[in-house]
């Protein structure tokens, strides 16, 4: 091999270490922009209740469905920095892991309770809506007609334990109506079917009831209250605001924020009224007390 060859063969060599050693520095650039970049999708633990029909439940196939499921599947699609994976469980199971940190999110129809509000991060915008009303006697359908009538004909109320978020309905609406009150009794517990068959004997006049619950446990012909269906009767007072329930640190307060712009935009453009209408056959939200 002549010098000059050799000479032209080494500095081809060294170009192409130089190259190497180049790219790799530039890969690895890239490879930590993209770890630390705005690029970086964060994994949200959701959970919700497994049969809680139709807010929250697992199907047949085994895949997580209902309509506060169905909602922050519709938020995911509008947030590309988060990815939400479900996990159907217990309440219990869902409240303990949220306060651990074992999960991010958690759905379960939760209403907005103080207690709460201390343990988790509560969204400003609600995901859904409960519809809360009176069961009284089918006889009474046309005396008890709306809250309003319960309270001027003097209804006597099923007691309601302190700690239960429907005690503060009532005695919301006891504040706003200080010349007509509902008597509000306190109870520690008591079976739903205690209730029912407290105000068929006339010793209740209503028991506050939550409209599904009054669907799935009376009016279904497999309820457990079926028997009950013609002698009992229910009428809605109003929508209860329902929220997801999200564990406290930084990266969720920053989520919630994010949270709240994406229902907004669900709302406006009409994505919540129409899985409302899907899952509950009613728009859930026109229940709902507009005023702030």
């Amino acid at each position: 091999m002549s010098k000059k060859t050799w000479i032209i063969g080494g500095v081809a060599v060294l170009a192409l270490a130089g190259a190497t050693i180049i790219g790799r520095s530039l890969n690895h650039a890239n490879d930590s922009k993209e770890s630390t970049g705005s690029n970086k999708v964060t994994t949200l633990k959701v959970a919700h209740t497994q049969n809680y029909v139709p807010y929250d439940f697992v199907d047949e196939k085994g895949e997580s469905d209902g309509y506060e499921v169905a909602v922050l599947k519709a938020i995911d699609e509008k947030l590309p920095d988060y990815k939400f994976e479900y996990t159907g469980t217990s309440d219990d199971d869902l409240l303990i892991g949220l306060e651990s940190g074992k999960y991010d999110i958690g759905t379960k129809g939760a209403w907005y309770t103080e207690e709460r509000a201390k343990k988790f991060i509560i969204p400003k915008e609600p995901i859904g809506a409960s519809i809360i009303g009176f069961t009284v006697r089918k006889e009474d359908a046309d005396k008890y007609k709306n809250i309003d009538d319960f309270a001027k004909e003097k209804g006597k109320l099923v007691p309601i334990s302190p700690q239960n978020a429907q005690w503060n309905v009532i005695k919301e609406y006891n504040e706003k109506h200080k010349d007509q009150p509902i008597e509000l009794t306190a109870a520690e517990s008591f079976k739903v079917a205690d209730a029912y068959a407290w105000v068929l004997e006339g010793r209740y006049d209503g028991f506050f009831d939550i409209k599904l619950s009054f669907e799935k446990a009376v009016t279904d012909k497999d309820g457990s209250y079926h028997q009950y269906a013609d002698k009992l009767s229910w009428f809605a007072y109003k929508g209860i605001p329902t929220y997801p329930l999200i564990h406290k640190d930084k990266k969720n307060e920053k989520f919630a924020e994010a949270y709240s712009k994406a229902i907004k935009e669900l709302e406006e453009d009409g994505t919540l009224a129409k899985l409302s209408e899907k899952y509950f056959g009613e728009d859930v939200f026109s229940y709902v007390d507009k005023e702030k």
